[in-house]
């Protein structure tokens, strides 16, 4: 079933730019919950950096058809692995809707939104949708906060809107630099040990009892698609 929501604009696009790494167009275009890809890396803590009624940013008002200066439900977290921020997180619903069809949102308090989007089978999600997010866009600031030195010029976001019962959450994400180091020392010991798995190989064929196994490091990342209420979209 098709949602009435669209998270495109003029900016945030479907098909990642083409300058972005295959690891960011990667990690900006999987379906699914964020929070379990990410506990693929180690273990994930939830930081509640902003929670209240706020107005809207300028580009979240036609994808959630509110008036300009209508009130809406904020929450922003940051989402670490083992301790490091890789994920700053910003969540905005209609106010009236935070206390109706989106009101367990407000008592999520460190428990992942992922929890809610993907154990309700009334839930719809739009096309995920990407861009990059410079010092003059909000989301940048509050993801710069979480960076550990001189944050880069732009960063890798993503967003989708989730529908239920007809009224709009969207959730935007945005990429921090330590994940992006972190899957690339990843797969540099990936490639190390596909170097040791062909020595090995090597080895094998004069002294088959010697032989060791390397494995690589391996992902599996479903990809978003328009909102449906297929039960891959569901799994956490």
């Amino acid at each position: 079933m098709p949602i009435r929501f669209d998270a495109a604009d003029a900016h945030w696009r479907v098909a990642p730019l083409p300058g972005l790494s295959a690891a960011q167009k990667d990690w900006l275009t999987r379906g699914g919950s964020l929070t379990a890809h990410l506990r693929a890396l180690g273990e994930v803590a939830v930081r509640v950096t902003r929670e209240g009624v706020a107005l809207a940013w300028a580009d979240e008002h036609a994808a959630l058809c509110l008036r300009v200066r209508a009130p809406v439900w904020v929450r922003e977290v940051v989402l670490s692995v083992d301790a490091v921020p890789f994920v700053a997180a910003h969540s905005v619903a209609p106010l009236a809707a935070s206390v109706g069809v989106w009101q367990a949102t407000r008592r999520l308090r460190t428990r992942p939104l992922a929890e809610l989007l993907y154990s309700d089978s009334s839930v719809a999600r739009s096309a995920l949708v990407s861009r990059r997010v410079t010092a003059r866009h909000p989301l940048y600031r509050l993801a710069a906060r979480e960076v550990s030195g001189m944050p880069p010029h732009a960063l890798a976001a993503r967003r989708s809107v989730f529908e239920r019962h007809g009224e709009p959450l969207m959730v935007t994400e945005c990429f921090l630099p330590a994940l992006w180091t972190h899957l690339a020392s990843l797969s540099n010991v990936g490639g190390a040990r596909h170097s040791i798995a062909s020595t090995a190989d090597a080895t094998h064929a004069a002294h088959p009892r010697m032989r060791e196994h390397g494995r690589p490091i391996e992902h599996t990342a479903s990809r978003a698609h328009p909102a449906t209420r297929a039960a891959s979209e569901r799994s956490r």
